[in-house]
């Protein structure tokens, strides 16, 4: 099993930016999917998480501002990060518990970086 996430880039205060996060290989099924992000000489922080129901939470600084999703006939889950501001800037990671056969681990993805700049 393989998260891939993508969707980072250089872009304005103020813009926006989609991340997604695929996973592929063999799995029964997808439960539970975060999104943390790693800023430079900070800890990894957890920004959103999305239930196997649909319920979703977030960390205070993002709340209002970004949103996550996701796509099960994809096996895609996505964060829609509008509003964007300089403290956003990091590598953002997603993580999901994955159901192989009876059993449930943890995958996270690459990475990928955000950079919110003008």
């Amino acid at each position: 099993v393989q998260l891939q996430a993508s969707g980072g880039g250089l872009v304005q205060p103020g813009g926006s930016l989609r991340l997604s996060c695929a996973a592929s290989g063999s799995f029964f099924s997808i439960n539970t999917v975060d999104w943390y992000r790693q800023a430079p000489g900070k800890q990894r922080e957890l920004v959103a998480g999305l239930t196997s129901g649909g319920v979703a939470n977030y960390m205070d600084s993002v709340k209002g501002r970004f949103t996550i999703s996701r796509d099960n006939a994809k096996n895609t889950v996505y964060l829609q990060m509008n509003g964007l501001k300089p403290e956003d800037t990091a590598v953002y990671y997603c993580k999901a518990l994955i159901r192989r056969d009876n059993n449930y681990s943890y995958y996270w993805g690459q990475g990928t970086l955000v950079t919110v700049s003008s």
